[in-house]
């Protein structure tokens, strides 16, 4: 299997609901480094995975949603609790509406699947992967 992977950063504000929490129950910022990796498990008639540049714009797109905001107050996001392996599971399939929408071009549609990580520290990270 081949893979390219793309990085941004995204900076969110959010609470979360449950004892487990603990201190993260208030509002709180976090700034992830996001990766996300393209798969599939042949290269396309142009030798790549997926064009770089059209990944990093879509990426930035995806996270620009969510760049900068309070996800407590965002509709889409009521009542849920924004973890780290939540929102890699949103920006995945945010990735893949674009890619099925031919964002990162028609080679794109050819893809196996995308992985997506955040990385809330040094020292930890959360990751979801999905097929196409």
């Amino acid at each position: 299997m081949f893979s390219v992977t793309v990085r941004d950063h995204a900076m969110v504000a959010h609470s979360f609901r449950g004892e487990v929490f603990g201190p993260a129950q208030r509002l709180h910022g976090a700034t992830f480094v996001v990766d996300a990796t393209f798969r599939r498990a042949e290269l396309d008639a142009d030798n790549i995975v997926v064009d770089i540049g059209l990944a990093a714009k879509e990426l930035g797109v995806v996270l620009g949603e969510l760049n900068y905001r309070n996800l407590d107050d965002e509709s889409v996001f009521a009542g849920i609790n924004t973890s780290t392996e939540y929102l890699a599971k949103v920006i995945a399939d945010r990735l893949a509406d674009r890619v099925a929408a031919g964002a990162l071009g028609e080679g794109a549609r050819e893809l196996a699947g995308i992985t997506v990580t955040l990385h809330e520290s040094h020292v930890a990270w959360a990751s979801y992967e999905r097929q196409l």
